[in-house]
């Protein structure tokens, strides 16, 4: 299997667990027996060569093949499919991760997403394996750590960009940094560190779990801060001078602004 299908699959694989602490351990699991976990949920063999997708809408309904208007199976949102067949009509035939089979209109699938390497200081988006754009990012103060807990002026280190596994919580037209992708900081593997550090309470916790289960904005005014997007105004130079956010040029930001969706994922690499 392709690297960009294995990412897809691991990442929402990872978010049905709620956990991401595990992810790793799962990524481990899934890369040894991915093919036969996926042939024995019904029985049937999985192509590897099918392309990974997910749903962009909490009405995504899965139709039966030989009938388009009986709905056999209702898709969450950021539920992943493999494409057996794009038929080119508006239905692309899929393939759930249990095995079900059927026809969901192509409007409502992606496979988009992105990541943002923080030592070369650049985002890459993707559709599928295709690189379809590379941007220059500026960072957070202290760019070089993960983040941990809410920065201020008189802490500007903890002012870090997260590292980890993410998705597009919200989009925001009108953010004071010309548009925002919102990103769903903290997630359930940081209100976990919270937790145990004593940082949140367990209703926070349960919160913060909560909103990544149904893909929502988590708390963000605990003190592992929050707030974290992918905003305008960036330099374009690689500067370091956000609040832990991820800045790009306000061009860049449009190229990306209708390619990205709620559920989109993002990975952060350190």
């Amino acid at each position: 299997m392709r690297p960009h299908r294995f990412f897809l699959a691991r990442f929402f694989r990872a978010q049905s667990r709620f956990f991401l602490a595990r992810f790793f351990l799962l990524c481990t699991l899934v890369s040894l027996c991915f093919s036969s976990l996926a042939q024995s949920a019904h029985g049937q063999a999985v192509d590897s060569s099918m392309d990974v997708y997910y749903t962009t809408d909490r009405s995504a309904i899965l139709y039966y093949a030989a009938d388009t208007t009986r709905a056999y199976v209702h898709l969450k949102l950021r539920e992943p499919v493999y494409v057996i067949n794009d038929q080119g009509n508006g239905w692309m035939e899929v393939r759930t991760l249990d095995g079900a089979n059927g026809l969901v209109r192509s409007s409502l699938l992606s496979n988009v997403w992105i990541r943002i390497s923080k030592t070369e200081q650049t985002l890459f988006a993707y559709q599928g394996g295709k690189l379809i754009a590379k941007i220059p990012t500026d960072l957070g103060y202290n760019f070089f750590s993960d983040k941990e807990r809410r920065g201020n002026l008189a802490d500007p280190d903890h002012w870090r960009t997260p590292e980890g596994q993410f998705f597009v919580a919200a989009k925001n037209p009108h953010s004071q940094f010309y548009k925002a992708l919102v990103l769903n900081y903290p997630n359930a593997e940081d209100a976990e560190r919270g937790l145990r550090d004593e940082l949140i309470t367990q209703a926070q916790y349960d919160a913060i779990v909560l909103a990544e289960r149904t893909v929502s904005m988590p708390l963000m005014n605990t003190e592992l801060g929050g707030y974290i997007e992918i905003h305008g105004d960036g330099t374009g130079e690689r500067n370091n001078w956000t609040q832990g956010c991820i800045a790009i040029a306000n061009g860049e930001l449009d190229r990306l602004w209708d390619l990205v969706t709620v559920g989109t994922p993002v990975l952060i690499d350190p």
